[in-house]
């Protein structure tokens, strides 16, 4: 089990917002990266998604890879590659190369997405989504930690292949391979984790109460399944959620306010399930509301102070923060900077 440790990242969506070109989101995107590196932060945290301006990164891997070369010291991780979505070999050997020729700066965050219409591009059909994890799952673990690798299961069977490059042959560093992050949405997603001896990744749309339920779920998971004990309280799970700092709360909230439910309306209306099942979708304006009241939005010590109230509530010490709430460049780039200089210090980064 890989033991985490404490940091504040941002977590990268490459959102279009409403008269926005698909361009100026990804832009905006690297300049987030570029500068949460300058400015001290921990991690850049890349979503993925298809077909619908929620993102319009297709392949976090890919954006990770670009964004690597273009830092020295901070890490870039998948929130998420999913993986129904993608051969778990093909993306195993992608995160093997990124973590080699990184130094082992990279982060292989993964989750098993939704019953969109990408299961039907894709090829991988409603099973992938909702039977198929686990197996997926399990196959991508064996490459990134053994030197050969077969596979007998229901999806996927192939005779024995050599594990070309081998993650844990990275020099001076780690020796186990790329850190593996899950997403969890629900228990069964945490005890699939758990026993796995993987940290979680939770959303922004969960308060503390709900995270630290879940992080209890998992650690009894985890003990049973026979994890050391430290381990198991050192796990480094991640907590999403939204930062945007102001010199008060109010002008913080307005600014979410005036922006975020355009793009949520226009991003969520766009998904299209493969099945013709009716999803509800959060309505745009209340789901801003809450985003506010639950995360670090106004000027830099209440930031600290809620970064510091979900530590203590929830054990989470790694923070993913979604920093491009007003749709602006150069706006952005500044919340991103407060982050990094004037909340971090309240935060008191080790």
């Amino acid at each position: 089990m890989r033991i985490g440790t404490s940091g504040v990242g941002i977590f990268v969506l490459a959102a279009q917002f409403p008269g926005q070109g698909q361009g100026e989101a990804l832009h905006r995107a690297m300049r987030s990266a570029e500068v949460a590196e300058e400015s001290g932060l921990d991690s850049v945290w890349l979503a993925e998604h298809h077909f619908v301006p929620y993102g319009v990164c297709p392949s976090a891997v890919t954006l990770a890879a670009l964004l690597l070369g273009r830092t020295r010291r901070i890490r870039v991780g998948t929130a998420v590659s999913v993986l129904p979505a993608t051969h778990p070999v093909a993306l195993g050997e992608q995160a093997a190369l990124l973590h080699l020729t990184s130094g082992g700066r990279f982060s292989l965050g993964v989750g098993r997405g939704g019953p969109w219409v990408d299961l039907e591009v894709f090829g991988a059909g409603l099973e992938a989504y909702e039977s198929g994890f686990p197996e997926s799952l399990d196959l991508l673990l064996r490459w990134l930690r053994e030197p050969r690798v077969s596979a007998r299961g229901e999806r996927y069977a192939f005779r024995e292949v050599s594990v070309v490059p081998r993650p844990d042959e990275l020099l001076n560093g780690a020796p186990d391979g790329p850190e593996v992050v899950v997403a969890c949405t629900s228990p069964a997603s945490v005890k699939l984790a758990a026993e796995r001896g993987l940290p979680m990744l939770l959303g922004m749309h969960c308060g503390d109460e709900e995270k630290a339920e879940m992080v209890a779920l998992w650690r009894t998971h985890a003990r049973a399944a026979g994890h050391a004990p430290d381990a198991v309280e050192r796990a480094g799970h991640v907590s999403a959620g939204v930062s945007q700092i102001a010199d008060s709360r109010e002008e913080a909230a307005e600014t979410l306010a005036k922006a975020l439910p355009g793009w949520l309306k226009q991003g969520l209306d766009a998904h299209v399930t493969v099945d013709g099942r009716h999803r509800a979708m959060r309505d745009p304006g209340a789901y801003t509301e809450l985003l506010c009241a639950l995360h670090p939005v106004g000027p830099p010590e209440l930031a600290a102070d809620r970064l510091a109230a979900t530590t203590e509530r929830t054990g989470i010490t790694r923070f993913a923060l979604l920093v491009e709430g007003s749709g602006d460049v150069a706006a952005t780039e500044e919340n991103v900077r407060r982050l990094g200089t004037e909340v971090l210090p309240l935060f008191g980064r080790p």
